[in-house]
C-alpha cells in the first residue's frame, strides 16, 4: 500500500462575498488545475452575526454543483422554484446548478457559524443538459462511524460498504472527521482519485505532513491517507472525486469550458432566458 503524500498546501485569504459576508477563500480561480475537479472552497467561521447576516441573496449559477456544509449554525436555502429548506448543525445542502439555477443562501444568527462551501465542477457534457436540483443532507441521512479517539461522518458518497447521498454527475466522497488529541484514522483511497482535505478546526497531521487550521491540502497518488490530530481536538473535512482535465472558463457564479459559453450565459441572464429546464427538488 502506498501512502498518498501532501503535494500542495494552501492557506486561504480573507475575502468578502455575497451581500457583504466575511469569509476565507481557500480555493479559487488560480487553483483549478491542481485541485481539479474542486473549484472553490470558502470557509466561514464567526461568532459575530454582523460578519454574515447579509448573506447571499438570490443569484444565478451554471455549470457546477455546490455543497455547503454547516458544522455549526444554520443556513436557509431558497430557489427560483419556491423551495425553502434549512440546514443546521452538522448538515449539508447540495445544489446541482446544471443548465441554470437561481438560489439564495442566508446564514442565520447563531452563537457560532462554522462551515464551508465547496464548488464541484460538472463535466462539459453535462453543463447545459443537467437539470437543476436540490437536496438537503440531514443528520438522519449522515451515518456515523466511531473509531478509537474519533468519529467519521459520511456526508456524501461511500465509506467502505456504506453509502450516503451521491450526485449524478461526478462521484464525491465527503467525510466530516472528528478527532480527539493525538487520535488518528487511516483511509483507504485506491484508484485514480483526486483527493484533498481541509482542516476546519485545529491542526492535523495529514499523511505525516503537519497542517495548520483552515488550510487545504492536495494529496498525490497512492492507496491510503492518514489523518491525525495534534495536541488539540481537530475536525477535518476529507473530499475525494475524479479529475476532469477539461478547460475551465470561470467568471463570477458561472463556470463553463470556453469564453464563448460564458458570454452566452451572461447574455441569457440579461434577456431572461437563463433557466433552461424545469427542476426537480427533493429532500426539503
Amino acid at each position: 500500500m502506498q501512502l498518498r503524500k501532501v503535494t500542495h498546501t494552501l492557506k486561504g485569504v480573507r475575502a468578502t462575498d455575497g451581500a457583504g459576508v466575511s469569509l476565507v477563500r481557500v480555493l479559487g480561480a488560480n487553483t483549478t488545475d491542481t485541485y481539479d475537479p474542486f473549484l472553490m472552497l470558502d470557509s466561514f467561521d464567526s461568532t459575530d452575526p454582523d460578519d454574515y447576516r447579509a448573506g447571499f441573496p438570490m443569484h444565478p449559477h451554471r455549470g457546477i454543483e455546490t455543497v455547503t456544509f454547516v458544522a455549526r449554525g444554520a443556513m436557509v436555502h431558497e430557489d427560483h422554484l419556491g423551495t425553502k429548506a434549512t440546514v443546521t448543525d452538522g448538515e449539508a445542502q447540495w445544489l446541482t446548478a446544471g443548465s441554470g439555477a437561481f438560489h439564495s443562501e442566508m446564514p442565520q444568527g447563531a452563537e457560532r457559524l462554522l462551515g464551508v462551501q465547496l464548488w464541484l465542477n460538472l463535466p462539459a457534457k453535462d453543463k447545459l443538459t443537467a437539470p437543476p436540483s436540490y437536496h438537503g443532507i440531514t443528520r438522519e441521512e449522515i451515518r456515523e462511524f466511531p473509531f478509537e479517539g474519533g468519529t467519521l461522518r459520511l456526508v456524501a458518497g461511500t465509506y467502505g460498504d456504506a453509502h450516503g447521498y451521491q450526485g449524478k454527475y461526478l462521484p464525491l466522497d465527503y467525510y466530516d472527521i472528528h478527532l480527539d488529541p493525538h487520535a488518528a484514522i487511516t483511509l483507504d483511497v485506491p484508484g485514480a482519485r483526486s483527493v484533498m482535505a481541509f482542516t476546519l478546526l485545529g491542526g492535523a497531521a495529514i499523511s505525516g505532513h503537519e497542517v495548520a487550521e483552515k488550510n487545504a491540502v492536495k494529496l498525490g497518488d497512492g492507496d491510503t491517507v492518514t489523518i491525525g490530530a495534534l495536541d488539540e481536538p481537530a475536525e477535518v473535512l476529507f473530499m475525494s472525486s475524479v479529475r476532469l482535465d477539461e478547460p475551465v472558463a470561470w467568471y463570477g457564479p458561472i463556470v463553463m469550458n470556453t469564453k464563448e459559453e460564458l458570454l452566452e450565459a451572461f447574455g441569457e441572464l440579461e434577456d431572461g432566458t437563463f433557466v433552461k429546464q424545469a427542476a426537480s427538488y427533493a429532500g426539503e
